[in-house]
């Protein structure tokens, strides 16, 4: 499900001598990041821009590239991957250079003002800025702990849904109680290309953190013998000839029982790390970096932080805000870039200097 970048977006730094010099480091790549690529741009300031997932997209394409988002503005419905595919076309004329499948080890402020900055895989940046748009950081989601379960990891038990086409007529288990595990009931039960054979929630209770109308749809779901749901906890599995065969399930009353499987499902949430970003010297609190609302600069200067890794009084963790903060936060990079120019607002609808930036003719009218 990942986007397909275009031989413009696509570009990527070959062998290079030296450190890359640049006037913007974007470390993150999800929509607010590649936001960011489109402010600085029209501001002509061009950028790298780095993330450890081997694709753009971030939480969008990971978690939901499927699912619909309502509250773009302008955009009364779009999927993840959609608005992702969107933001990358938008941001074609600025001709960024993508980094991906590498996470920023080093930061190090050097005697000129510049930062060099470093990946795990070598690359190398002496930067003016640093734009730090890594949502809820690296994210890794919460593992089942029982023994012998990790040899099973991506052939039988999943964390996420990247295929749904592997659970199509099988019988299928899925454990959690959040959103994430209602939609994938609810979507492999009913009819349709990805109908598993049978499925089974588990929850460790009767109560759902999910969306209220889903919870209800499978609870008919269940009054109508279409699926199952049980009340436990998962705390061991049964092997047979190199294949999982089955989980055993302890419920409330301490009864053990085994549930047959063919595919397990786990939705336990993400638990989110800021990784390296956290021996960066920023001002963070409960593992969010702390930015001004004028700027969205951190304790550092020169660096920003946009999007849901920030926090400041009233955050709130939408896109739209992300995008919000991304404008003010190219503006106020501005001076670090070109200290020498007055940075003018000026209008995407009527600036002809923006009109050329962007590759489109200046309208004329009558």
């Amino acid at each position: 499900m990942e986007p397909k970048l275009n031989d413009e977006v696509a570009r990527t730094a070959g062998a290079h001598e030296g450190p890359i010099e640049t006037d913007a480091v974007i470390v993150g790549a999800g929509p607010v990041g590649l936001f960011q690529v489109f402010e600085l741009g029209l501001l002509e300031i061009k950028a790298h821009i780095i993330d450890s997932l081997p694709y753009p997209g971030g939480q969008c394409i990971e978690l939901y590239p499927d699912k619909p988002i309502y509250d773009i503005p302008a955009v009364p419905v779009c999927t993840g991957k959609e608005l992702t595919d969107n933001l990358l076309k938008q941001i074609e004329p600025f001709g960024a250079t993508h980094h991906y499948g590498q996470e920023v080890t080093v930061v190090q402020k050097q005697d000129d003002g510049r930062f060099y900055v470093e990946t795990s895989k070598g690359t190398r940046f002496l930067t003016k800025t640093i734009f730090i748009a890594g949502g809820v950081g690296s994210f890794q989601p919460r593992t089942l702990k029982v023994d012998g379960i990790e040899a099973y990891d991506d052939k039988q038990v999943f964390y996420r849904v990247k295929n749904p086409a592997q659970f199509a007529g099988k019988n299928t288990v899925i454990v959690g109680g959040g959103d994430s595990a209602l939609d994938w009931t609810l979507n492999f039960v009913q009819d349709g290309p990805n109908k598993a054979e049978s499925v089974i929630l588990i929850h460790r209770r009767d109560g759902f953190r999910a969306a209220p109308a889903s919870v209800a749809k499978m609870r008919e779901l269940c009054e109508a013998y279409e699926m199952q749901f049980i009340v436990g906890q998962i705390t061991g599995i049964e092997e047979r000839d190199g294949r999982m065969t089955g989980v055993k399930v302890t419920g409330g009353d301490g009864v053990t029982r085994v549930v047959p499987m063919d595919m397990l499902l786990i939705f336990f949430g993400l638990s989110p790390k800021l990784g390296p970003i956290a021996e960066w010297g920023l001002n963070i609190e409960r593992k969010q970096i702390v930015v001004d609302t004028e700027k969205f600069e951190t304790s550092t200067p020169g660096i920003f932080a946009v999007g849901d890794v920030n926090t400041y009084p009233g955050k709130k963790k939408l896109i739209l805000s992300g995008f919000h903060e991304a404008a003010l936060a190219a503006f106020a990079a501005a001076p670090y870039i070109f200290p020498e120019k007055r940075i003018h607002l000026q209008y995407t609808t009527t600036s002809p200097k923006l009109h050329k930036v962007l590759g489109v003719e200046t309208p004329t009218f009558d």
